[in-house]
């Protein structure tokens, strides 16, 4: 087997995220959108002494399993990869491929927990980022999702079934509405043009909605037509927010130089496990909040008791994980990077009546120096590439009792867990949340607890 062959093979297993896998001649093909049980046809990219990477082709035949599509966008969307598998069978496989990773780090016994179910399988998110396009070359103005392995071309996704009504009718007025007015999309090649992101979210519990257009500063909005053309959409949300940011750097990210707030204030408020937490534009907050409700529960449970303990939350958000453990605990102190998640954090613990929680803005490499308390408590949910080499062993000298660590990528667990159990930690429990329907990700909880402690968190 060389490059460029073209090969036949039948996906027997998968990896994570959504990475078919064969043993084929003493090697293993691995193949990314592939799933067990399908036969496909795809090309030799690269090949290795013990392993091939190919590229998918066509697939010959579905697995068994597989259903007819709820979604119009499937194939063409990069999103939502397992729409044609069952639920029941998604969660399968995400908890076999995150139990594989984990079994390879690990050689004493831990206790691995079965898979959380999302509470909605679509409609679930709070969130999204459209990007502006065309889905053909000089094709007309697109707005939705970039197109599966595709870096330029846009997908209008009008019927996205992970979101609800309200979110495909704002994306669908406003895309008329742009299209009526000629006004250009933002070319990375060249960077020219106005309009780069639509940013949509709402409140699971209070239905409040938030929107913020990011264009460049080469046009300009009329911004009353823009407010009135929302404000006069038929929608089961209520509109708190309407923004105009600008931004004119070339990182394909949706993000803002300067914002404008043309009508409300740049907040909506969720509630999650009976607290309240304001969330602005672009501070970070889970995209599935009956899913993070869920997740936090079980934060809660592998820790057990916190009362008269210090709890570091490291990477935190909006502060929603350390204000959740703070009713009875000492003291929460919270590190995140973003200044605008920190100000809100700050404002929702007062929202709380929560008088012992404090939230730093900065880089955890570098604040997690500054602080002079012992923790008896870390939480950490950091960015997907996981905690940074150089911070990790700062934040592993504090030596707490007990570590959580929750990750949305559990390949950076591979390389984040051995540093823990090399300093005298051993994992005790794992537990998988389903946070994402229909897309390969998952979110993965790990309880870390000292050797030498003589405390362990209660079995659920």
């Amino acid at each position: 087997m060389k490059k460029n062959d073209i090969i036949e093979v039948t996906i027997n297993d998968s990896e994570f995220p959504n990475i078919g896998t064969i043993n084929f001649e003493n090697k293993t093909i691995k193949i990314k959108n592939t799933l067990p049980g399908q036969k496909v046809r795809a090309k030799v990219l690269r090949t290795r002494k013990d392993s091939v990477d190919a590229k998918l082709i066509e697939v010959l035949e579905n697995a068994y399993y597989e259903k007819i599509l709820p979604c119009e966008h499937f194939n063409l969307c990069g999103g939502c990869s397992y729409q044609t598998v069952p639920y029941e069978k998604q969660l399968e496989i995400k908890s076999q491929q995150v139990k594989k990773i984990i079994d390879e780090i690990l050689t004493e016994n831990y206790e691995f927990l079965p898979i959380v179910p999302s509470p909605k399988e679509t409609k679930y998110r709070n969130k999204m980022e459209f990007s502006f396009g065309d889905e053909i070359k000089d094709g007309p103005l697109s707005l939705g999702m970039h197109r599966r392995n595709s870096f330029h071309s846009i997908v209008n996704t009008y019927d996205c079934q992970i979101v609800d009504e309200d979110f495909r009718q704002i994306l669908c007025r406003i895309l008329d509405y742009f299209r009526g007015n000629s006004q250009t999309y933002y070319h990375k090649t060249t960077n020219i043009g106005f309009l780069r992101y639509l940013l949509v979210r709402k409140a699971e519990k209070t239905g409040e909605i938030l929107i913020n257009l990011i264009t460049t500063s080469q046009s300009t909005l009329n911004e009353k037509e823009f407010v009135d053309l929302i404000l006069n959409t038929s929608l089961q949300g209520k509109v708190k927010c309407i923004a105009h940011s600008i931004f004119d750097g070339v990182a394909d990210a949706a993000k803002a130089d300067s914002m404008k707030v043309l009508y409300g204030e740049d907040k909506i408020t969720e509630e999650l496990l009976g607290l309240k937490f304001n969330i602005s534009s672009f501070s970070f907050f889970q995209t599935n909040s009956l899913g993070a409700e869920k997740l936090y529960s079980i934060i809660r449970d592998f820790i057990g008791n916190t009362k008269d303990k210090t709890i570091f939350d490291l990477y935190s958000g909006t502060g929603t994980i350390g204000q959740i453990l703070a009713p009875s605990a000492k003291k929460v102190i919270g590190i995140e990077i973003v200044e605008e998640a920190v100000k809100k954090a700050n404002e929702n613990a007062k929202l709380n009546n929560l008088t012992n929680c404090t939230f730093i803005a900065g880089d955890v490499l570098k604040k997690i120096d500054e602080l002079n308390d012992k923790p008896d408590i870390i939480v950490l949910d950091p960015p997907r590439e996981g905690i940074h080499p150089k911070a990790i062993q700062k934040i592993i000298d504090y030596k707490p009792e007990t570590f959580i660590y929750i990750s949305c990528k559990p390949t950076s667990l591979k390389n984040d867990l051995p540093v823990f159990l090399q300093n005298g930690y051993k994992v005790t429990k794992v537990q998988c949340v389903d946070m994402f329907p229909q897309t390969p990700h998952v979110e993965t909880c790990v309880l870390l607890s000292h050797k030498n402690s003589h405390t362990s968190a209660p079995s659920l």
